[in-house]
């Protein structure tokens, strides 16, 4: 009986092992790459946030659905502390007409998304582009819509929604993102997320207001840089969650222009 007991116990033992082991390789398969820039890049100055994500998994694979994002800024830049996003627009009104039924001036970015699908079998690649817009605050929170639009092989539209919450040392803040599921056909697996390329800041915004009757267009201040570098430099924190639960984290580092002061 205590033999069977104790050979139990290491079946038990080794089986427990092959699982942690294969949890720890399926969280190792999947990792990310986090870039980060302002345009134009001079202190004291407003500036674009131009920022950049990929994924990479096993050769063949694609990574696990995305179904949140978290991007913490650094200390010394607010993305709301300026005129982008000055109007609203609501997930109701872009879910039934899209960015052009919002006002033009909640508009507070754009950018492109690679995604990858696989069709009868083969893996397919998609790039779809997005709008990124000020939405009603929720719960205290500074709110944004993300308008992606799949127009080949899938056409769907898909809409997200992030909140900016607060972040601990060193950053100012975190732009929390969840990201839903994206069918393609029947049975087939969600879309994955390959890599994003996106703006926030004036750069290719037109905003309106009006004088007199008349509408004029001008162009918003975008996020206002200190005069000052931080001792850290400037940096920039992901953590992404896949629908499988595994995580994959990137950082990257603004570095201060050559020759400036620290704060």
């Amino acid at each position: 009986m205590r033999s069977a007991l104790g050979a139990l116990a290491l079946a038990g033992a080794a089986l427990g092992a092959c699982f942690l082991l294969g949890v720890a390789r399926a969280q190792a398969q999947t990792t990310a790459s986090l870039h980060a820039t302002f345009q134009p890049y001079r202190l004291g100055r407003r500036a674009t946030l131009q920022f950049e994500f990929a994924f990479f998994a096993p050769a063949g694979e694609d990574p696990p659905p995305l179904v949140e994002m978290q991007l913490r800024y650094p200390r010394g830049i607010n993305f709301f502390l300026n005129d982008l996003g000055i109007r609203r627009c609501s997930e109701q009104v872009l879910q039934a007409s899209g960015p052009a039924a919002c006002p033009p001036n909640s508009a507070m970015g754009y950018g492109v998304v690679r995604t990858g699908i696989v069709l009868g079998g083969t893996p397919v690649e998609e790039s779809s582009p997005i709008t990124i817009l000020r939405a009603p605050e929720q719960e205290g929170h500074l709110a944004l819509l993300f308008f992606a639009e799949g127009r080949q092989p899938v056409v769907t539209n898909v809409i997200f929604s992030g909140l900016l919450l607060s972040a601990r040392e060193p950053f100012a803040g975190n732009v929390k993102i969840d990201v839903p599921l994206v069918e393609t056909l029947p049975g087939a697996p969600y879309v994955s997320v390959l890599h994003l390329h996106a703006t926030i800041g004036p750069e290719h915004l037109p905003y309106y207001h009006n004088v007199d009757g008349v509408s004029l267009a001008f162009r918003p201040q975008g996020i206002l840089l200190p005069p000052k570098c931080p001792r850290a430099s400037f940096p920039f924190a992901a953590i992404f969650v896949f629908s499988d639960g595994t995580r994959a984290q990137a950082s990257t580092t603004v570095r201060c222009p050559a020759g400036r002061a620290h704060a």
